[in-house]
Formats: structure tokens, sequence, C-alpha cells
């Protein structure tokens, strides 16, 4: 036991090491609704994330291992499948037994990653969630929960307006981003898009937004998860205490029986 746990202390200090010795950006803590043991999804929030996404992200960045068909799911955005259908209709996939471009179907995935070097955002908010946070990350990371969707929305806002050209390429410093320069331009402006229920366009909100819309694409089944994790808790409490009744129970004649 003991060397167990000298091995776990040691690990945690490697760890802490690593992540206070890389050269990680500032990352800020934003109350999501869905966190916490009893957070939820905000539908018009996840919907406003999809427009930004839709209008901004989609000509670069990629979700391949979303289903089309998950937009209409109830416990996520909650859109209409006619809607969905229509949708996915304008995006086009080839067909191998065709031989041939066809349109999407709701069974379809999005598309895949559209230009050079731009990472597929479907995994992203989880991806991203182990590996990137404030100083000490690990156990303040654990307990604070500051994890992807708090990267993806510092580093959306963490741009200074500063760039400069290396070897013929334009960089973009970045207060978030490892090393402080980014490749990508800044995707956000103040108006940039306008949304459908009315809600300000600003870079921060459009940037909250399209954090909970990946974070949902990353977990799209995070509340029924968190419903049955709490069920399990009370099955288990209960189950412990009717253990603890029948052991005193069948214990209590038996006690004091050999002084």
């Amino acid at each position: 036991m003991k060397k167990f746990l000298i091995t776990a202390i040691s690990a945690l200090g490697i760890a802490t090491g690593a992540f206070a010795a890389g050269d990680e950006g500032h990352v800020e803590d934003i109350a999501f609704s869905f966190e916490g043991p009893f957070g939820t999804y905000d539908q018009q929030q996840l919907r406003r994330g999809f427009q930004v996404y839709r209008e901004v992200c989609s000509s670069c960045h990629g979700l391949k291992f979303v289903p089309l068909r998950t937009l209409a799911d109830e416990d996520g955005l909650g859109m209409n499948p006619d809607w969905v259908r229509a949708y996915a209709a304008e995006m086009s996939i080839y067909d191998a037994e065709l031989d041939d471009e066809r349109p999407r179907k709701e069974t379809d995935h999005f598309p895949t990653v559209t230009a050079a070097n731009a990472p597929d955002l479907s995994l992203m908010a989880k991806a991203r969630a182990g590996f990137h946070g404030p100083y000490g990350t690990g156990i303040s990371q654990f307990v604070n929960g500051i994890g992807g969707p708090e990267y993806i929305y510092s580093l959306l806002t963490g741009y200074t307006g500063e760039e400069k050209e290396m070897a013929g390429a334009f960089f973009y410093e970045n207060h978030t981003f490892p090393g402080g320069w980014i490749s990508m331009n800044p995707p956000l402006s103040d108006d940039l898009i306008e949304y459908e229920d009315g809600t300000p366009a600003t870079v921060h909100q459009m940037a909250e937004d399209v954090s909970a819309f990946l974070m949902w694409t990353a977990e799209p089944k995070l509340m029924p998860r968190k419903q049955w994790g709490f069920v399990a808790v009370l099955l288990l409490a209960l189950f412990t205490t009717l253990l603890y009744l029948t052991n005193k129970r069948i214990w209590a004649p038996h006690k004091g029986s050999h002084s």
C-alpha cells in the first residue's frame, strides 16, 4: 500500500510538472449550463452554436463522427426532422454502390474536413478536456471542471490582433494556443452572423455558443448518462442501507453471547 501511494504521488508530481513546464496558454472558466451533476444542455444555445458552426466553421472543419439525424434528438438540438432531412440534402456524399455523388440523408454523417490541416471538430471538446487548463491542471481541472469547451472558448476569444509572417505563412498571436501563435486567422468578429433568435452576435457570445455545441457533438448522450448515474448512486445507497440493516438484524442476537 505504501509503495502504491509513493508511486501515485510521484506520477502526479511528474504530470503536474509536465503541464507547468509546457507553454500552455490561459484558459478561462465559463459557467456552462451542462456542467455539474445536475447540469443540462441549453437547447437554444446549442442551436445558436450550430448556426455558428454552419455559417462560419463548416467552410474548413468537418464533423465526420456526428450523424445528421442526431440534430433532431430531443435531449440535444431538437430540430424538426423535416428540416434535418432538407438540410442533409443540401450536402452531397459519394456513394460507392452508385459510383457517383448523391444528396446526403439524415442517416449519413456530417462531411469530413474540407480544408488542408484543419482538424475535425467532432470530438474536439472531449479531446481537449484532458490536456488543457490553467496552471496546475489535473487536480484543479478535476475539481473546477475546466476542460474542452473552456479551451475552445478561450482559443476563439484569445486573439490579440498581432500577426507575423514566417516562411511564407502567416501566424496570429493567441494567448490560449500553446506557443502563443496559431496559423488559423481569427474566425469570429462582432455581428459576423445574425442569430435566428435575435441574440446579439458578439465574439464572446458566438464563442460560448459554438463551444457548447461542440461539447454536444463530443458528448451527445451526456444528459442520459448523468440521469442514469444519479439513479445508480441512489440504488447503491439503498442497497448499502439494506445490507447494514440486514447485517444488524442477523448478528444482533449474537452480540455479547461470548462474554
